[in-house]
């Protein structure tokens, strides 16, 4: 998944390329393609268009609006003001995908923000923060996108203190053999600052988390 400065970054190429071909006008029906600098043109248009496919609520009108603005140096926006703008809204849409899914049956919401569903209660030991854990976890965004897994091949082994701030308290909760869902906000997970071109910043996160073994160590 390309990050928000990333489709930024795509964006402002697609910007460049149009001043270059100079097709500022809006066409009011389908467009024509009668030389090579309209079908540049269009093709930007295109991979812009697949860039911010996986966007939800988009305003088409205002998306060309703005870059019809931006090209004629009008945007009503710096690209400082909105770059917060987008950053402002992930976090929003992430706020607003955990206040409804606190309603939802078996859901769980901890003081700290932390939201689970236990799939299955194990039986083992509950690990302490300090212990060592394995398991088996599946990590998606809220729109279901599959960042990592590791589903299909080997479990995998931490310290519980080392790893983000929703896991460690997370699975403090479960014990060896239970399975459970993790609805996890962005201030728990990677904060303002994302994971690289992975995990984009102010993302709220879902893991789905198998522990299979805690090792306590020694102090």
């Amino acid at each position: 998944m390309k990050s928000i400065l990333t489709r930024i970054s795509a964006a402002a190429i697609v910007f460049a390329a149009l001043v270059l071909t100079q097709s500022c006008s809006a066409p009011t029906g389908p467009a024509k393609l009668t030389n090579q600098a309209d079908s540049l043109s269009y093709s930007y248009g295109v991979m812009l268009a697949r860039e911010l496919s996986s966007e939800t609520g988009l305003n088409s009108d205002l998306v060309a609006a703005g870059v019809r603005e931006a090209m004629n140096e009008t945007a009503q926006l710096s690209l400082e003001d909105a770059s917060k703008a987008i950053t402002a809204a992930k976090a929003q849409i992430g706020i607003n995908f955990l206040a409804e899914n606190a309603k939802k049956e078996g859901v769980v919401t901890t003081p700290s923000g932390l939201q689970y569903k236990v799939i299955a209660e194990g039986e083992g030991a509950a690990p302490a923060a300090t212990d060592v854990v394995t398991v088996h976890y599946k990590g998606s965004l809220i729109n279901g996108e599959v960042f990592d897994s590791s589903e299909g091949g080997e479990p995998i082994s931490f310290p519980l203190n080392r790893v983000i701030k929703g896991w460690t308290e997370g699975l403090q909760l479960m014990k060896e053999g239970g399975k459970t869902i993790f609805y996890i906000p962005h201030e728990l997970a990677y904060g303002a600052n994302g994971a690289g071109q992975v995990i984009p910043p102010y993302s709220a996160l879902v893991f789905e988390v198998e522990l299979l073994k805690v090792e306590t160590t020694q102090n």
